[in-house]
């Protein structure tokens, strides 16, 4: 699979409003404009694709303005500090404007660009395919908007096996134990924790229940989850108070 073509053609690079944000949200939306990292979570959002998952919900469109800012590098910051402050023991701290976000060791397990999934799959998909999954779980995408969908993705200038990607990643259920089985570390499953997080409504009894359920398949500690939330709120608020 070419995922630079993917990212280039499908996702975009990071955008959309909030431009105005200052703090290190706006700092590594700079850093991540160049090369194949850029956007491949977030995206997806000024691609139009996501935008159709996220909806018109508030919570899940802060969420995802936040993943359009950072890409994969904010979920591998973000979850990284999170599990060092498990670790150490230390009480949930708001790294949201850490300066050093995108400078996460390359042995740390928090490396989306360098990681592969359970199934060998790059990574950076894998938490494109856990973002969507949350997104859905509260099932406001029906036969109409699935079909608009799968429009679009037919018109995109992509080969083969971009475009099967795509309609796996749309057509497939909100699923949390398959999206579980994806994660080949704890330090995976504390990534594709935090990507569900931003990607779904918190106000939502639904997709609240869909993400304890993922957390209950990934077997992450209570503890390390609670640090998790912490970020991603912490992330929302940031990002709201700056736009």
């Amino acid at each position: 699979m070419d995922i630079g073509k993917l990212l280039g053609d499908v996702l975009g690079n990071s955008g959309g409003s909030g431009s105005n944000m200052s703090g290190k949200l706006d700092r590594i939306k700079g850093s991540l404009g160049q090369g194949v990292g850029g956007g491949l979570v977030g995206g997806a959002l000024s691609g139009g694709l996501m935008s159709a998952v996220l909806g018109s919900k508030k919570g899940r469109k802060m969420g995802g303005k936040v993943l359009a800012y950072g890409g994969t590098a904010l979920v591998a910051g973000l979850a990284y500090k999170a599990w060092r402050d498990y670790k150490s023991n230390t009480p949930p701290q708001d790294h949201s404007q850490d300066s050093d976000l995108n400078d996460v060791p390359s042995n740390s397990g928090f490396a989306p660009e360098t990681e592969r999934s359970r199934d060998d799959a790059d990574f950076r998909l894998t938490l494109i395919r856990a973002m969507i999954s949350a997104a859905k779980s509260d099932g406001h995408i029906d036969q109409t908007e699935q079909s608009r969908i799968t429009k679009q993705i037919e018109a995109l200038n992509l080969g083969p096996n971009e475009k099967a990607f795509l309609f796996d990643a749309f057509s497939s259920s909100a699923d949390p134990m398959h999206i579980a089985k994806l994660a080949k570390t704890s330090e995976q499953g504390a990534e594709i924790y935090l990507a569900s997080c931003l990607a779904i409504d918190p106000d939502d009894p639904q997709e609240e229940r869909y993400l304890e359920r993922l957390g209950d398949c990934l077997a992450l500690d209570m503890k390390l989850r609670q640090h998790l939330d912490h970020q991603a709120s912490n992330a929302r608020q940031n990002l709201l108070e700056h736009s």
